[in-house]
């Protein structure tokens, strides 16, 4: 275990053993008390770097909170049984922190006591010359080493009985998350299927009827000059031209529904296609092997991409961009580079926020790097599965 997390799990478990006397005092409250320490211990543990989630959204009030936790079984299944542990285990962290560190400091500070005339006691041991005060600080040291160790020890069997408690007694908590899951995984490949059927409805449907307008109003077209007819030759020449723009809008709109060479040939190809229909001079550079992605995962770093593009025509001044995909086999990583003006910020209009949350919804991570004046780069990891 790494300094750091010793470091952590220590400074944490002073706090608790300060908590002691008012953990006792918070008996007369219960549940209400039993929801806030369980939380907090949630909390503390996830700031030791254990796999504990705080249950209370952010946006909630701990009121508010709590007084919905109330009404769960999981108050008195996993709650209440941490609150109790947690009097306990904090009272052994007040002896150790009290003994331990206290006790300790005094012996390996009792020369200097000697030296100002004071013999200090810790515990039965009083130093009768300064030989025995010298002898203090190895023994000291030792009791605030061992002190340090039972202490990480004390934090380590929070975290083995709040998970104890949590996986093993927690219902309501595990049947939520498997809802949240399974309800995530659903609206997302709905949301696919949807925008496919979409896609599709436009292509065979819509598209083809403006086809064969087209087709009609250009024979059309071509039997009014063979009769001369050159006012109905203009009118028809208009309307074929408004078809054509209209087949052309809506072919736009298919491809940014769901474009079909990204069903079809895979992520590398769909970019391939939208870097040469953008106005931008854009450099593709491309490894490994897209096969192993998913469709959702296909799909959220395809918008990634092309939403990116879009900011670059829009925002970043330039008139270049790089495009970079790495393929193995936990997904893909890909950026998007371009030298404009930078400035982007998530959340300011751009569709950036929206890019994070899709990528998000599949288990991925997007980061955004653009200071001012040096340009922007949008990298987005993405795995081949999501995790639901």
């Amino acid at each position: 275990m790494s300094g750091l997390r010793v470091g952590r799990r220590v400074l944490t478990e002073v706090p608790a053993a300060i908590a002691f006397p008012f953990l006792l005092i918070s008996i007369l409250v219960l549940p209400a008390s039993a929801a806030v320490v369980a939380e907090l211990d949630r909390l503390r543990a996830q700031i030791c770097g254990g796999k504990s989630l705080p249950l209370k959204p952010s946006t909630a009030t701990w009121r508010s909170w709590v007084m919905n936790r109330l009404r769960t079984r999981s108050l008195w299944s996993t709650d209440v049984p941490v609150f109790l542990c947690a009097i306990v285990l904090s009272g052994m962290s007040l002896w150790i922190s009290f003994w331990g560190f206290a006790g300790g400091l005094v012996l390996i500070f009792e020369p200097v006591f000697w030296s100002f005339g004071i013999a200090a006691q810790m515990g039965p041991f009083i130093p009768q010359s300064l030989t025995h005060a010298i002898l203090a600080v190895p023994a000291g040291m030792v009791i605030v080493v061992a002190a340090v160790a039972l202490l990480m020890s004390i934090s380590l069997l929070r975290d083995a009985l709040q998970k104890a408690f949590s996986r093993e007694q927690d219902p309501d908590l595990i049947a939520k998350v498997d809802e949240l899951r399974s309800s995530r995984a659903s609206l997302t490949r709905a949301f696919e299927l949807e925008r496919q059927r979409i896609e599709r409805d436009l292509h065979d449907g819509a598209q083809q009827e403006l086809v064969a307008v087209i087709m009609r109003l250009g024979m059309l077209e071509a039997a009014a000059t063979s009769n001369g007819a050159s006012s109905l030759v203009g009118q028809a020449t208009q309307a074929r031209e408004h078809a054509e723009q209209a087949l052309a809008r809506l072919r736009q709109t298919v491809r940014d529904i769901h474009p079909r060479e990204l069903s079809d040939l895979g992520l590398t190809a769909a970019v391939g296609e939208l870097a040469a229909r953008s106005p931008l001079r854009i450099a593709l550079d491309s490894s490994g092997d897209d096969s192993l992605l998913s469709d959702p995962a296909a799909a959220a770093a395809y918008f990634t991409i092309s939403e990116a593009l879009t900011n670059i025509v829009k925002h970043a001044g330039t008139g270049q961009a790089v495009i970079e995909l790495r393929y193995d086999h936990t997904g893909v990583q890909l950026r998007v580079v371009d030298t404009g003006k930078g400035g982007a910020e998530a959340g300011a209009g751009t569709g950036l926020a929206g890019l994070m949350e899709r990528v998000r919804s599949v288990g991925g991570k997007l980061e955004i790097t653009s200071p001012p004046g040096k340009g922007t780069i949008v990298a987005a990891t993405v795995p081949s599965e999501p995790p639901w």
